[in-house]
């Protein structure tokens, strides 16, 4: 049993947990912050039905019926099917931590069944949408180093495939990009992506023109005062251009990334290849685009094939 005892508090056990994941897994602010309040709001409730703030003792006593009431009451709040699989996969991380530190009995916990979540396909963009949506950045009132770094960071997400946070992890240090460039991803993964010429030479225009020193442990992409670019400026970059040319709400900066491993698996790429360039850990995530340009391919089909049209 750990020194500090199962009589502690149960927030001092989610403080210690949030610890572990930032310090030993290295999980993201945002993970974390949503980890936290997911395991609270359940917390919450359980004070709000009890009287008094649980131990860690007494979160092993909770029954079946307890985690199923915690559901059910997210669900009335409006919390979707994929809402409540998250809020049930935090709490089971958390017990999990309780396990082997405290050695809580989280066997109720485990009973309780995962709601179904409909599975959703990635949305790409087109190819031409894409192109419009990078050239565009350089056709606003920016300037110019502001349009160069917008066109970069679009590029990295669609010509290297990379997500917000792995381009906005570059440093000055990884500058000038060469053909290959060593990316983090989850879980402090790291692969290797090919990096196309055209990218390079975006990049390579936008340093030239930055107005900040880029100190080789310092952010590559600045905001316009000079701190780190951020993931909402990228989104808010993506909505603006997307309303210039009437683009869909589904374009949005994963949208390319979507695109990027959808164009590649239409050009031929494998699916093996394309997992690795993405850095997805399991080949199953990397299958859904194959059902996407399955389902492009089979409209396409039907919309051409003589055969196909009904008369």
């Amino acid at each position: 049993m750990d020194d500090d005892g199962l009589a502690a508090p149960a927030d001092f056990a989610l403080s210690a947990w949030l610890d572990h994941l930032a310090g030993e897994k290295r999980y993201s602010a945002n993970t974390l912050e949503s980890y936290g309040r997911d395991v609270e709001g359940f917390l919450d409730l359980q004070l709000s039905h009890k009287g008094s703030r649980m131990t860690i003792a007494a979160l092993g006593a909770l029954k079946i019926a307890d985690f199923r009431a915690w559901l059910a009451d997210r669900r009335r709040t409006g919390a979707s099917p994929r809402s409540l699989a998250r809020y049930l996969s935090s709490l089971r991380g958390f017990y999990a931590y309780l396990e082997r530190r405290w050695g809580v009995d989280g066997s109720a916990l485990g009973l309780v069944e995962t709601p179904k979540v409909p599975r959703s396909l990635p949305r790409p963009m087109s190819a031409d949408d894409a192109r419009q949506m990078i050239e565009e950045t350089g056709a606003r009132d920016k300037p110019d180093w502001i349009a160069a770094r917008d066109e970069s960071v679009l590029l990295l997400l669609y010509g290297c495939g990379l997500r917000i946070g792995e381009a906005l992890a570059l440093k000055g240090g990884d500058l000038p990009l060469g053909e290959m460039l060593r990316v983090t991803g989850k879980g402090q993964k790291t692969r290797m992506v090919p990096v196309l010429s055209a990218v390079r030479e975006a990049v390579a225009r936008y340093t030239s023109l930055c107005p900040f020193e880029l100190a080789p442990d310092a952010p590559a992409l600045r905001a316009i005062r000079g701190g780190a670019l951020g993931s909402r400026a990228v989104q808010a970059l993506t909505a603006e251009l997307r309303s210039r040319l009437g683009l869909p709400a589904s374009a949005t900066p994963h949208a390319l990334r979507h695109s990027f491993a959808t164009h590649l698996l239409a050009g031929g790429g494998d699916l093996r290849t394309i997992q690795e360039l993405l850095g997805h850990a399991s080949l199953s995530s990397t299958q859904i685009y194959a059902a996407v340009e399955g389902d492009r391919l089979a409209a396409v089909h039907a919309a051409a094939h003589p055969r196909a049209r009904r008369h």
